[in-house]
């Protein structure tokens, strides 16, 4: 009896961080609709249920797309703070339905959560009535309200995919100044299958980003948040991402520079190292001092076997001015191997030999020759 009531004090049951209400066990979703399991509060909030708690981007994903009956188009569009709110309720074991606040449990270790997503104001789902459990698709039919309808016109997204695949940076920034929910349309963008147009959309991310972030830097940072947040699954995250996040920054060091960490992690990561390399070399480019304490990362991979890694840590190490990547830079200038490097719009060939002959030289010229 004393076990069972050590028991019920330490475990708790799981209820809804928007209203407090008890909730369902998340239920497998209908074939077609979302991969996760969901479920819904009676308040109107949503969960999804990750199993692992390291996919938490995924997580944030299927919960907003099953808020906003499975229409990506809008779901894309919301913004945080402004068009929904989101909790995150750790330590979730789905197979006894309870929270464990010491992560272990039955000699099991307890890692799932459950992300909530709660829509604000009309247009997503309904609460629903007090008999109802579980997961519901009766919510998903065809009689679905119309979206909000907002004051100001704001870009569509054939016309910000074509400002930016005819690189109009100019009139992207007039737009963003109008149009806070830019970045989230341009985000779309960073999965696109052309490399060109994914890295102007990032390019073009930071520019507008240093545009809003005058007026609202907390915007800016729940948008940068969000792509973190997808990297940490890689079928949810666009190639492009690494990019964009790199663009952010550099356009915005005082805001942001605290989130360079999360791309020099992408530096062990062999799928998202060129992404990432290509994000530090903007920042390198504005504020070589930000990454000089990991000149190290750098420097190793100068000695990579993928010819657009050592170019682009070539180029990296130049800027930082880093001596002791002389050597290794000395052994790249017989390198014929080619890359793209991304410029003002246009990815130019270059060799690999070319950018470490131009990485020495600016060493060399920064420490007066010697």
């Amino acid at each position: 009896m004393e076990g069972r009531v050590i028991l019920r004090d330490y475990v708790k049951k799981p209820v809804c961080p928007f209203c407090g209400l008890d909730i369902d066990r998340p239920a497998e979703p209908a074939a077609g609709t979302v991969e996760m399991p969901v479920g819904e509060c009676r308040c109107g909030a949503v969960y999804a249920y990750d199993a692992t708690g390291h996919n938490l981007g995924a997580a944030f994903l299927n919960a907003l797309v099953f808020a906003c009956r499975l229409d990506w188009e809008r779901a894309w569009d919301m913004l945080p703070g402004e068009d929904y709110g989101e909790e995150i309720v750790h330590n979730y074991d789905r197979q006894y339905h309870l929270i464990i606040p010491g992560a272990f449990f039955e000699g099991r270790k307890i890692g799932g959560a459950l992300y909530f997503i709660k829509l604000k104001g009309e247009g997503g789902r309904s609460p629903r009535s007090r008999e109802a459990t579980g997961c519901h698709t009766d919510y998903l039919g065809k009689n679905n309200p119309s979206p909000v309808v907002r004051e100001k016109k704001r870009i569509s997204k054939g016309e910000l995919e074509t400002l930016v695949r005819d690189y109009q940076v100019e009139s992207l920034l007039e737009a963003a100044r109008h149009d806070r929910k830019i970045l989230w349309g341009l985000g779309r963008l960073l999965c696109a299958g052309d490399e060109s147009l994914r890295l102007r959309a990032a390019e073009m991310i930071g520019a507008a980003s240093a545009v809003i972030a005058r007026e609202d830097p907390g915007r800016v940072a729940e948008f940068l948040k969000s792509l973190i947040n997808s990297l940490a699954d890689t079928g949810s995250s666009g190639r492009g991402t690494p990019d964009a996040i790199g663009a952010i920054i550099s356009h915005s060091t005082e805001n942001y520079a605290g989130y360079l960490p999360y791309l020099i992690r992408l530096l062990k990561d062999e799928a998202m190292r060129s992404g990432a390399l290509r994000a530090l070399e903007r920042v390198a480019a504005i504020r070589p001092d930000l990454l000089r304490p990991w000149s190290g990362h750098f420097v190793q991979c100068l000695a990579a076997a993928d010819p657009e890694t050592r170019g682009l840590a070539a180029m990296i190490t130049g800027r930082l001015g880093a001596v002791e990547a002389e050597n290794p830079l000395e052994q790249l200038l017989e390198d014929r191997s080619a890359f793209g490097v991304y410029k003002d719009g246009r990815v130019c060939p270059q060799t690999v030999g070319q950018v470490a002959r131009a990485a020495l030289e600016r060493i060399r010229a920064g420490r007066g020759g010697q």
